[in-house]
């Protein structure tokens, strides 16, 4: 394995004196190494890509803009939260000596593709209304710090970003940011699929960084890669420039249709998520007390569903013997007339495919991916991409067992429950019905923390005019990773070992199959190799004795 030195230098780092050095070709990538010449003798560096914000040169010193867990340098940085740190490199060669530095580590920054130019909407009026303050205290310094030039927007009412993402000349950034909860998110992707160029359009990079109430999406793509959730950890995910597709999902309703990307809801939770908008002033307090209103209170709905599974999943429900086309034909109808903006992917599925449940129901949930706010961990087998919507379903459930399962929700757990119907689908049709305890009343469509539609006496009602009309059947199917989100990397492991079993991979490859574990420590997550007490990777073939191989 190759480990190439690019440039070494003798320097004083935060004023101690060291040597310095700049690797590039080995496992851990490109990273910037200095030995302190007294006292501790211990190796420090950083990781370029993973580590370093950004990089100035001043004078004869080059500041290193970095983002570490504490230890981070000294390799002691795993399961710590990372924090904002500078690292001030003084050259004893001089001023010529600090350009150059600061030009070959700027070309390496430039060299993983990283954004250059965001467009940011921040939302005042999301969760605390604190989103300016979030802007200015940590996201516009770190964006700095990363020599990013921002253009910033707030936005000043309900719908703008959706208004903003259509007319936005994109070729003058790389990506979009959205400093808010994950409301502004979905505008975006509705607005760029309503563009005559939405086929590129849709390719552009849509990060979110954490600023609303229910902060579902930036939880799931952070956890998704075991990093801390937080504003900063978000934005830095935005910053290196890691990218990967999300499913989007088409929901129509005659000729009318939306774009979800985190959740569709009707009963239970539909009915905390929009009536306890008048706690709002609790923050994501408002969801847990009124979850609790709404137990002791339960309500249950009529309807029917129906839903085509993901294979795997043929065993749920009840074979449809003849199933509507009807929302499938207008689909493909207003496809042929309304070309001006996206009209959602093929809905063609054979009759046979189709299975149904019947009510009554007292939550009816699809998820696009795990999180659907910081603490309820929705659906956990959910996938960025993997063309399928999670359902659950809760047809009946006693109170007290439904609190039970309100408390295992911040894990995700719920789902074992006897009481808790889970499967994967590619198409669901929801046909709401009417409350089971006042047959005058209906209940709430909920799209991503937004309503698309109401029944008589619902919540808001007499209020606001809905996008779709409650009663009527509401189709929803996946487009299969047709947006583009950050990328959060995995944290990476400690250099010494990763380095070890890198090596002890490469040996492997001349001299086995498969890998036997000889000691304790640690094991590669995406392999079956190990890196035991004494350093030794134990072999073995289908046909072979064990070996060993020390390194």
């Amino acid at each position: 394995m190759e480990d190439r030195h690019s440039a070494a230098a003798k320097v004083r780092v935060n004023g101690a004196p060291a040597e310095a050095t700049l690797s590039t070709g080995g496992v851990g990538g490109t990273e910037l190494r200095w030995r302190y010449c007294a006292g501790a003798a211990a190796e420090r560096s950083l990781s370029l890509e993973a580590d370093v914000l950004g990089v100035e040169a001043n004078g004869k010193e080059v500041v290193v803009r970095a983002f570490v867990a504490d230890g981070a340098a000294a390799g002691k940085a795993a399961g710590k939260r990372r924090r904002r740190r500078d690292y001030v490199f003084e050259m004893a060669d001089g001023a010529g000596a600090a350009a150059a530095w600061g030009d070959k580590l700027r070309g390496c920054l430039d060299s993983f593709g990283r954004p250059k130019r965001l467009f940011v909407l921040v939302n005042p009026f999301g969760g605390k209304r604190c989103a300016n303050k979030i802007y200015e205290a940590e996201i516009k310094p770190m964006l700095e710090a990363a020599g990013v030039d921002v253009t910033m927007q707030e936005t000043q009412y309900g719908g703008h970003a959706r208004e903003l993402a259509t007319s936005l000349d994109l070729g003058r950034y790389d990506g979009i940011v959205c400093v808010s909860g994950d409301g502004v998110l979905v505008e975006v992707v509705n607005g760029i699929l309503q563009r005559t160029d939405r086929e590129e359009a849709i390719k552009m990079p849509i990060g979110i960084v954490p600023a609303g109430t229910g902060n579902g999406m930036a939880k799931s793509l952070l956890h998704a890669a075991n990093q801390t959730y937080s504003i900063s950890d978000a934005l830095f995910a935005i910053i290196r420039g890691h990218k990967q597709a999300l499913d989007v999902c088409a929901i129509v309703q005659g000729e009318k249709r939306i774009f979800s990307v985190l959740s569709v809801t009707w009963g239970l939770v539909a009915d905390i998520d929009i009536e306890s908008e008048k706690y709002r002033w609790m923050g994501s307090a408002r969801f847990d007390f009124y979850a609790l209103v709404r137990i002791m209170n339960l309500r249950r709905y009529y309807g029917t569903i129906h839903f085509v599974p993901a294979p795997g999943y043929e065993a749920y429900g009840e074979p449809v013997k003849q199933v509507e086309s009807s929302v499938v034909e207008r689909l493909e109808q207003n496809g042929e007339s309304q070309v001006s903006s996206y009209q959602g992917p093929s809905a063609e599925f054979e009759g046979s495919d189709w299975r149904y449940i019947d009510g009554p129901f007292v939550a009816v949930c699809l998820n696009n991916v795990p999180w659907a706010a910081e603490s309820v961990m929705a659906a956990p087998e959910a996938k960025f991409s993997d063309g399928y919507m999670d359902a659950v379903i809760i047809r009946d459930c006693p109170k007290a067992d439904l609190l039970a399962l309100l408390l295992k929700m911040s894990d995700g757990s719920y789902v074992k429950s006897t009481y808790v119907t889970y499967l994967k689908v590619r198409s669901f049709r929801l046909s709401p019905g009417q409350l089971v305890e006042n047959p005058k009343r209906g209940g709430i469509i909920d799209v991503d923390g937004e309503v698309i539609a109401r029944g008589e006496g619902a919540y808001g009602r007499n209020q606001h005019q809905d996008l779709m009309a409650y009663g009527p059947s509401v189709q929803m199917t996946v487009h299969q990773g047709l947006a583009t989100v950050p990328r959060a990397p995995e944290e990476q492991k400690d250099s010494w070992a990763q380095s070890i079993v890198s090596l002890g991979e490469e040996v492997l490859k001349s001299v086995g199959t498969s890998v036997s574990e000889l000691g304790f420590t640690w094991k590669d997550p995406k392999s079956a190799h190990c890196l035991t007490k004494s350093h030794t990777f134990g072999v073995s073939n289908d046909n072979k004795a064990p070996r060993q191989v020390h390194l």
